[in-house]
């Protein structure tokens, strides 16, 4: 609600994002014209962020971030924990879609399961937290399996054939690959009975702040579901993974901003 809304503190948050996208770029009045503010009140506000360490000053007077976000960042990083986080975002998630979303790890050539929220679908799965499951049969798997190399691919899957776990299972491990190329450009990955029998999952990788991805979540659903809801999943499950991305300190100014 606007009635609860501080503009002073949005117009700051706004300055920040722009210095993060295109640091050292802008001074006091190129920010007052981006804004449409006066230069008085500009001036104010970066004088106040700065005093803060929110901001800094060069010598050719444009700002840049200051040292204590860097400070306040660390402190966040040290008390993240993704598990609660993903608890958090996931209920509104799954009350849209009304199917069970999980959260999953790469551990070699599995995947391990850390959490789930479950929906109130008659479908119920049968994995849960702490369980493994090989990654190559699963959107989990595919979407985590994207961040690797060709190089580092073959190491984990050495042989051209992989286990079946379902008769849909992918077990020609050069399609596998094509797939995890796939969801580069899709942002998303899916297994269509490929780890379970009546199963279908859409999935997408979750990032962290270096870029890379740490982890990934997906809906889980029956086939008459799947068959109605795949591109809702998908949409949703891409979003809840960006927004778990964004509380792991993952930047999406490059794609335009968050």
């Amino acid at each position: 609600m606007t009635k609860y809304r501080v503009p002073a503190i949005e117009r700051a948050h706004a300055v920040l994002e722009v210095l993060a996208r295109e640091p050292s770029k802008y001074r006091l009045i190129d920010l007052a014209n981006r804004f449409h503010v006066n230069k008085s009140s500009m001036f104010v506000l970066l004088r106040t962020m700065e005093q803060l360490g929110w901001v800094q000053k060069d010598k050719k007077e444009t700002y840049a971030l200051g040292p204590a976000l860097g400070a306040l960042a660390a402190a966040y990083f040290q008390q993240f924990d993704l598990v609660q986080v993903f608890y958090r975002e996931a209920a509104a998630a799954v009350e849209r879609v009304k199917e069970t979303v999980q959260l999953a790890v790469l551990d070699d050539d599995h995947i391990l399961y850390l959490a789930k929220e479950e929906s109130r679908s008659p479908v119920q799965l049968v994995t849960s937290p702490g369980m493994r499951f090989p990654a190559h049969a699963t959107a989990l798997g595919k979407a985590m399996l994207s961040r690797l190399n060709r190089e580092q691919f073959c190491r984990l899957f050495p042989s051209a054939s992989l286990k079946s776990v379902t008769p849909y299972t992918i077990i020609d491990s050069e399609l596998l690959w094509k797939q995890t190329r796939q969801v580069q450009k899709d942002g998303c990955a899916c297994d269509e009975q490929e780890a379970v029998i009546g199963i279908y999952c859409v999935a997408a990788p979750i990032y962290n702040q270096l870029g890379r991805i740490e982890a990934a979540v997906s809906f889980a659903m029956g086939e008459a579901s799947w068959e109605k809801k795949r591109e809702r999943a998908r949409a949703e499950i891409i979003r809840l993974a960006r927004r778990l991305s964004l509380h792991a300190g993952f930047s999406f100014f490059s794609e335009g901003g968050n």
